[in-house]
């Protein structure tokens, strides 16, 4: 009975020492820039080699809360490590609490040097985090043997007292990092800006016709909604007045912006769907929005490309790589965007600046976080998701989904709309069929065409009979192609496939 007492206040003082170590390495982490606390550290390492499969299960049942996932699954694990390093602690086992302690910040240190831009002091929140749990859980143990060496006993009320006195200036603690963190806020600094207007603005939309046909997507997709896929486990904070855009590598003229030089430069308007590569069939890892930016082959003509460069490389301040085609700059409105549907470039997607490259998918264009553009060479660079199974190169796949009715969905018999959008960008969508059970493919209404880089709503009046239905949608581009039927997975390059959805009419 003693033993499960002391077992029991032995893992609360472990979680509270940890907690108290993460803490304090977290205030540490806004003393230097480029600096991580030890979960986001090892979780960057978990992302760079966590073999394609798992990470394509846990976007497919995650989506964009992978790295909620992620990031809960490694404090998990360290919480049950706390409680195992108190409970070692507790029973007399110090010097076997202070091994696993060692393995655990042997393992931060290791993950926080591989992090982008790791400088001297990488390493340094990890060692406090690491070094101020083993102080916390020695001072435990020295007060114990203490109370114990007079014939006494370390109470399990003196033990929770402890436990929560540590966790209370730990809670303090972080709450002091995030006002330090405000010093150099991403966010304080969006408030700063204020973008100039395109030099010639693209004409308002039209009527979005979601509004008459419920729970179909919306012609462009709220910034607050659009899907967010990447490598970046937190947000890089950024200060515009440090901030710089390169243009290098395999140019004549190595070029460097600054913020201010880059958008007094003319601006331009440009309405494209971007997806990422891990949507599966049906997905919502796809987005349309209307950006505001500079042209990208305007300055990688200043630049000078030499003639043996064949990719443009985006590089985030991040570490993040992004490789595609110097062809790919064929007259298309490639940008380097500053702004998404009537606002500054939400730091989730990539403030203060990203490049969009219509018809790519984003694992080899999109770069968030901008900082620099190399020209370079395939067989000489590779993106960060290349050596990683995906293919080098990436066109957006023609592809529709079915937005309503939802699948599984009960609906009343009689008039119904089947809705979605379609998209294929650079090559525009001319039709989208429907089919119901085996009846014959209808042609589908279609919306507004912004562009040939949008997608474009659909939706079919049905008289819907009672009982069970089998729903399915094609699109056909502008090249006359129609989308691929057989079923592809999303590696190397991906999804294929018509999407069907199952529905019941009563």
């Amino acid at each position: 009975m003693m033993l499960t007492k002391i077992t029991r206040y032995g893992e609360a003082v472990g979680l509270a020492a940890v907690l108290g170590g993460l803490a304090t390495g977290e205030i540490s982490t806004h003393l230097a820039t480029n600096l991580h606390n030890p979960i986001i550290s090892i979780g960057n390492r978990v992302v760079d080699f966590v073999p394609n499969f798992m990470k394509e299960l846990v976007i497919r049942f995650f989506g964009v809360n992978d790295k909620t996932f992620l990031l809960t699954c490694i404090t998990i694990a360290i919480a049950l490590l706390a409680m195992v390093i108190g409970r070692l602690f507790a029973q007399q086992k110090a010097r076997q609490g202070q091994y696993v302690i060692l393995a655990m910040t042997g393992i931060a240190v290791l993950a926080s040097l591989f992090d982008a831009k790791a400088g001297p002091f990488a390493v340094m929140p990890s060692l406090i985090t690491g070094g101020v749990t083993a102080l916390i859980l020695n001072s435990f143990s020295r007060r114990k043997t203490k109370a114990e060496s007079f014939g006494g006993e370390y109470t399990r009320r003196e033990a929770l007292t402890f436990a929560g006195l540590i966790g209370a200036v730990a809670v303090a603690s972080v709450g002091f990092g995030r006002l330090l963190q405000q010093q150099a806020n991403t966010q304080l600094e969006r408030l700063k800006v204020i973008l100039p207007k395109a030099l010639r603005p693209l004409p308002p939309p039209p009527t979005d016709p979601a509004l008459g046909v419920p729970g179909l997507s919306t012609l462009f997709t709220p910034n607050s909604d659009f899907y967010r896929i990447d490598t970046a486990l937190s947000l890089p904070d950024i200060s515009l007045d440090t901030w710089t855009l390169t243009i290098d590598g395999m140019v004549s003229t190595p070029l460097k912006f600054t913020y201010k030089e880059l958008t007094n430069r003319p601006f331009f308007e440009l309405d494209d769907t971007i997806a990422c590569v891990s949507n599966e069939i049906g997905g919502n890892l796809v987005g349309n929005a209307r950006w505001l930016g500079i042209r990208l082959d305007d300055l990688v003509k200043e630049a000078g490309p030499l003639s043996r460069a064949d990719q443009i490389m985006g590089h985030s301040v991040d570490g993040f790589t992004a490789g595609f085609p110097l062809a790919a700059l064929d007259g298309r409105d490639a940008m380097i965007a500053f702004g998404m549907n009537g606002e500054v470039l939400p730091t989730d997607h990539g403030f203060p600046a990203r490049i969009i490259v219509p018809g790519l998918y984003g694992y080899v264009s999109a770069t968030k976080w901008l900082s620099r553009i190399e020209l370079t060479r395939f067989d000489e660079k590779r993106g960060y998701w290349i050596p990683r199974g995906w293919s080098v190169l990436a066109p957006i796949k023609t592809s529709t989904r079915i937005d309503t009715p939802r699948n599984g969905a009960r609906i009343v018999q009689g008039k119904a709309v089947i809705g979605g959008v379609a998209w294929a960008p650079t090559r525009g969508i001319t039709k989208v069929e429907v089919k119901i059970d085996n009846g014959e493919w209808q042609n589908a209404k279609l919306g507004p065409e912004l562009a040939n880089t949008t997608w474009r709503q659909w939706w079919l009046k049905w008289n819907a009979t009672s009982g069970e239905h089998r729903i399915s949608a094609r699109a056909t581009d502008g090249s006359g192609d129609l989308q691929g039927e057989k079923s592809v997975a999303v590696l190397p390059n991906g999804a294929e496939g018509y999407h069907s959805i199952f529905i019941t009419a009563e």
